[in-house]
């Protein structure tokens, strides 16, 4: 019997210990590596409009995320079990917090994610298969709307949750090839982007105008006019932490290996190491890549323009600034060499969050906050009744074209929840001085507590900021939408719910 009373006759009882540490970095790394660094930079530079603060907002973005993975790694060796950031709510705060965070994990953040990222990759499909279009609808009712680019997305996840559903090894199987693949994308962007894509055009009008910000949006909503304001002082930074909406978008997920815990070898030495090493490689190759735009590009622009270069960085047509970085480097065939980039890139992306979303679920369930056949293991001892539910989820937002609203709602949440969790270490090192810690966060407790302060004013930021805010408070009642349920569920298993 499980801690939710199923019965596993036939099925193993328990996780396997099957992800090295090669393994585990490349989940950290190919989890957060999806479309975002290859479109975002569009959107920031028509924000900052300034090179030197485009770059400054990358690299905050990743001291940022080494910070919270370094505190993470505390976390993930002091208690290595499926289920891993929901784990750390929990037991810092009680199941209530926990059961937030999953709610919202699986109602948006996991599942939305998935459904969106699925929809980038068709989307780039329809690039060398014309067939495969936004503009066809082949069924609509209501806000449900059945495309080429749908089925495409569908068929992406239920591939490759089948994949996962057949075992762990199958499952990282498939992340390492495509992770390494995407890593050796990036580095190729970043190494053509300097040596062959490099111009005097670009590089004079950048370097000549390195740090005076502007902002710049259209007149009105879809208009091809624009109007740009100066930026300085608290403008610049209220608008320096909505800008960076992109490039933390384009670094999430780097968490999803703690959620796998309960599968890592060795996972006291090998957790925090993974996480470590796969963000330093992610945000090193991300700053790299950015580096290679602004070298190839100007940053600023014309939305009318007829080439990629008087299109600029921050009007890159259908915001590819990747794109038309590469038109620059190899002429016509770029948007095909890229399209075929960003779709290897995708589908690593979605099998890591595939694989890793459904432990979440697991542990959940475990705890008697999920239906408990969630909690069984199949045969192969992974979780598919999870990674069914979860895929079934996800193909729905795939459908109702809901998902990239829904995933603007919770950017906001999301980076409450870090701080939420790291808050959590100064909870446990005070509750629990004497629980076994084979690693403690580096920098405590000043870079853990840098991190909280600086997370929270982003937060903050976007609660507050005009462009933002419409989107975040929504996201804050899709978690609170949670509490009654939770209590729900309590009262519904007679109040055994959570250990």
């Amino acid at each position: 019997m499980t801690a939710s009373g199923q019965k596993t006759t036939g099925a193993p009882h328990k996780l396997v210990q099957g992800l090295g540490l090669l393994d585990s970095t490349m989940l950290v790394a190919g989890s957060m590596i999806g479309s975002g660094i290859f479109i975002v930079s569009s959107d920031m530079a028509r924000q900052l409009g300034s090179p030197g603060w485009l770059l400054v907002a990358w690299i905050v973005t990743g001291v940022l995320t080494l910070a919270a993975a370094l505190s993470y790694g505390e976390l993930a060796a002091m208690m290595p079990h499926a289920g891993g950031q929901y784990v750390y709510l929990r037991e810092a705060y009680g199941p209530l917090w926990g059961f937030l965070y999953g709610w919202t994990l699986f109602m948006v953040i996991q599942t939305g994610t998935i459904a969106a990222v699925g929809v980038a990759f068709a989307r780039f499909l329809g690039v060398l298969v014309p067939a495969v279009s936004e503009s066809h609808k082949l069924f609509e009712w209501g806000r449900f709307a059945v495309m080429p680019t749908t089925l495409v997305a569908i068929a992406v996840l239920v591939l490759l949750t089948w994949v996962n559903c057949r075992g762990l090894h199958e499952g990282k199987l498939v992340q390492n090839i495509f992770t390494f693949a995407k890593i050796a994308a990036l580095v190729a962007l970043a190494a053509l982007g300097v040596v062959a894509g490099a111009n005097a055009t670009a590089i004079h009008a950048n370097f000549g105008d390195w740090w005076t910000a502007s902002f710049t949006q259209p007149v009105a909503r879809g208009a091809q006019e624009f109007t740009t304001v100066p930026l300085g002082g608290l403008g610049l930074l209220m608008v320096f932490g909505t800008a960076m909406v992109g490039s933390l978008f384009s670094a999430d997920a780097w968490n999803n290996v703690t959620f796998t815990a309960g599968e890592v070898k060795n996972p006291k030495r090998n957790l925090p190491l993974s996480l470590l090493l796969g963000c330093a490689i992610v945000c090193v190759l991300y700053f790299l890549v950015n580096v290679s735009y602004i070298v190839t590009l100007p940053l600023k622009g014309s939305p009318t323009g007829a080439t990629a270069m008087e299109r600029g960085i921050e009007f890159a047509l259908n915001d590819r600034v990747a794109t038309a970085t590469a038109e620059v480097i190899f002429g016509a065939p770029a948007a095909a060499i890229m399209a075929v980039l960003i779709m290897i890139s995708t589908f690593g992306c979605i099998n890591g969050m595939i694989l890793s979303g459904a432990r979440v679920y697991y542990a959940m369930a475990q705890d008697g906050l999920f239906f408990g056949s969630i909690g069984n293991l199949n045969r192969r001892a992974v979780p598919r009744n999870g990674l069914i539910v979860q895929c079934v989820w996800g193909c729905l937002l795939c459908l109702s074209g809901t998902y990239s609203e829904l995933l603007d709602y919770v950017m906001c949440v999301t980076m409450i929840f870090y701080v939420l969790t790291i808050a959590g270490l100064f909870v446990l090192r005070r509750t629990r001085p004497d629980a076994e810690r084979p690693y403690r966060a580096w920098g405590y407790p000043i870079v853990p507590a840098l991190y909280v302060v600086a997370a929270a004013l982003i937060s903050l930021d976007l609660l507050i900021s005009p462009k933002t805010r419409p989107n975040t408070w929504p996201g804050l009642l899709i978690v609170l939408a949670g509490a009654p349920v939770y209590w729900w569920w309590r009262r519904r298993v007679g109040g055994k719910a959570a250990r």
